[in-house]
């Protein structure tokens, strides 16, 4: 459109120019030629805006199809997140319980290994009293069988002097 305006002003400027005769009026042929060119570069534009608007309109088209793909994108997205919060809560959840459940078992682990030392600790001291045990035992009864091998030895002894005193 500005193009028009630009080269009728440009036309008339060189047709006052040109063909100006000596009375100053223009001449047929170069009225019918300015018509001419004029109707042709009109012509020609009106091709051009054709053209343009046939162009946006198919630009219009593409971008209305790529806002219905980045519709549907965002849908999908929206839907693999949620399916993907779930999961990540849970999982977050149990790591934490996990970690919450180590750090209860370290002082557990350190205090059974306390207990383990202790109790193999008085297991031993037992075994050990279980032994000497065992062996006073062993004495107690060798000193019962020694004291009644004296006692049936004073025994006989004194059964004798009993005969021999009658």
């Amino acid at each position: 459109m500005q193009n028009q305006q630009q080269l009728q002003t440009l036309m008339q400027a060189g047709q006052i120019s040109g063909s100006l005769s000596f009375n100053g009026n223009l001449s047929k042929e170069d009225e019918e030629m300015s018509k001419s060119a004029l109707s042709t570069f009109k012509a020609k534009e009106e091709e051009i805006e054709k053209k343009k608007l046939e162009v946006r309109e198919k630009v219009q088209a593409q971008l209305g199809r790529i806002e219905e793909e980045n519709r549907r994108l965002a849908i999908i997205r929206e839907e693999l997140e949620a399916l993907a919060d779930p999961m990540k809560k849970e999982v977050s959840t149990v790591r934490k319980r996990i970690d919450i459940v180590n750090k209860e078992l370290k002082p557990l682990g350190q205090t059974c290994q306390k207990k383990e030392r202790e109790y193999k600790e008085a297991l031993e001291a037992f075994n050990e009293k279980h032994k000497e045990k065992v062996q006073l035992i062993t004495r107690l009864m060798e000193l019962v069988g020694e004291s009644e091998k004296l006692r049936m030895k004073k025994l006989e002894e004194l059964s004798k002097s009993v005969e021999t005193i009658r």
